[in-house]
């Protein structure tokens, strides 16, 4: 930030408490200060990993001891000597599971459906570097499959649900200090909760267990408190946009690492912004609305064909083909804006005074937090 001087442009503790898009096509912005603001452009950065989705519907029933969100997890010492359930199948309920057995009485992972749970390294390299860009969707799955099954062998040895779906139709859990904890008997596994009853976890086996704390693991929901719901929302954690980033129509705003990628979220951001910023300098053209609407429903429908329907699975990328598919939507752009009188449509309104008379911003960045 101070090797390329962007400190005295970003304003510290400060919310944007509301965004909204003015007939001009501009952006206004009331900050948490008071002050409303004009910009030109606007960035969402505030992810999809931070307002969280609890049971839905909750478990019937009252319990004793302590209920709580993997979001307010922080480390297991308070933990340390209690009897613990962890519900959830995702990474967050393998780290937590994990770090808790170390220090807790008892450690119960409760399941509400199998997973494919693969270790973060395979003969000595992360998983994903065993296949290349250039593979076929259903040589990675084999490729994949084949060294979960010679490094860990079938799940139900240890004590697993079995999977209801195939490899990479879900989101992958990553864990290798799993494996071990459950061999150790540290970590028991049980179904999904049923109901509660005083100091009683009950599951839909009909056993039941005594804790001091339940931790529901049971994700995110993707919200945008500052817009308005009936401008733009996401049922059901379901937004389309035109490579995660751009809602066809609308030329002014972006997302940024709003996805779910098999793989590194942070190239994605970068090079999504890379595209971002050319665009609002004039240097990289983009598809008209119609071209950006065809082409994400057919991602969307190649998405939804292969991952199991759920509220987990609706931003899902992998990571090589996303990756070159930006590179190739930005090299066409670049030659496509190099074209004598090409002028970008953010440039084509006037931008000189908002409505107010006040001179406009150049860009909004907005967070969860700041």
């Amino acid at each position: 930030a101070q090797r390329f001087e962007l400190r005295p442009h970003i304003q510290f503790r400060t919310k944007v408490e509301k965004c909204e898009r003015l007939p001009t096509g501009e952006w206004s912005v009331r900050l948490s200060t008071g002050e409303t603001r004009t910009y030109d452009a606007l960035f969402v950065c505030n992810g999809h990993h931070w307002d969280a989705r609890w049971p839905e519907p909750a478990f019937p029933g009252d319990f004793n001891g302590k209920l709580m969100h993997s979001h307010d997890y922080k480390d297991s010492e308070e933990f340390r000597g209690k009897r613990v359930v962890v519900l959830g199948m995702g990474n967050s309920a393998m780290d937590i599971s994990v770090e808790c057995a170390y220090i807790a009485d008892k450690v119960y992972l409760a399941a509400r459906r199998g997973a494919h749970i693969v270790p973060k390294y395979v003969w000595g390299r992360p998983l994903d570097h065993w296949v290349a860009p250039w593979m076929r969707f259903w040589i990675v799955r084999k490729i994949a499959r084949f060294m979960v099954w010679v490094q860990i062998g079938p799940y139900e040895k240890y004590g697993l649900p079995t999977p209801d779906h195939k490899m990479l139709e879900a989101h992958q859990s990553v864990s290798t200090a799993l494996y071990d904890r459950l061999a150790h008997g540290d970590i028991k596994i049980k179904p999904n909760i049923s109901h509660f009853q005083g100091d009683k976890v009950y599951f839909v086996d009909g056993s039941y267990v005594e804790a001091d704390a339940v931790i529901f693991c049971t994700g995110y929901r993707v919200t945008f408190p500052f817009f308005d719901p009936a401008m733009l929302s996401a049922p059901d954690n379901d937004l389309p946009l035109y490579l995660r980033m751009i809602k066809p129509g609308i030329d002014n705003l972006f997302f940024i690492g709003l996805c779910q990628p098999l793989g590194a979220i942070f190239p994605i951001a970068e090079r999504q912004a890379v595209l971002a910023a050319e665009y609002l300098a004039g240097q990289c053209a983009l598809p008209d609305a119609d071209d950006m609407t065809d082409d994400m429903n057919r991602e969307r429908e190649a998405m939804f064909k292969r991952y199991v329907r759920s509220k987990r699975h609706t931003m899902q990328v992998d990571f090589d083909p996303f990756m070159k598919k930006l590179a190739q939507v930005i090299d066409v752009g670049r030659k496509e804006a190099s074209i004598p009188g090409y002028v970008p449509p953010i440039r084509r309104r006037s931008k000189s005074k908002s409505p107010t008379g006040e001179p406009t911003q150049p860009m909004a960045y907005s967070s969860a937090e700041s």
